[in-house]
């Protein structure tokens, strides 16, 4: 199963991963979701339908997303592309730049919470 993978979206992802990623989603990805930190994979910037979600994990149909200030303004997008991507199948959970940063133990239970439950139902 590909996961709704656009390899359109591909060269446009690497250069998001290597680019332009947030302190914030390099904080979680060290911190928590690299080598299976949280007992599953997950893959960053990765294309998904005619997005690019910032982080994917196939095995549970989960995906992160990091609110910068650059969401501040993006409500009604967010929302249509949250809308579409669990219309797929996925779950989405969002976190705060903030959040991440600052109180990372609570984002990590909550990831890990979330984890428990989509392995319960498969």
């Amino acid at each position: 199963m590909n996961h709704h993978y656009n390899k359109n979206l591909k060269q446009y992802a690497d250069e998001l991963r290597n680019t332009s990623v947030s302190r914030a989603e390099k904080y979680l990805w060290k911190a928590g979701l690299s080598r299976k930190k949280l007992g599953v994979g997950f893959k960053r910037q990765r294309p998904i339908d005619r997005f690019i979600v910032d982080f994917f994990c196939a095995e549970v149909n989960l995906i992160i997303e990091v609110d910068g200030n650059s969401h501040n303004f993006k409500g009604a997008y967010d929302r249509y592309r949250q809308d579409r991507l669990e219309s797929l199948g996925y779950l989405v959970i969002r976190f705060q730049e903030g959040e991440v940063i600052n109180c990372y133990p609570e984002v990590e239970n909550k990831i890990l919470r979330v984890i428990e439950v989509l392995k319960s139902r498969q």
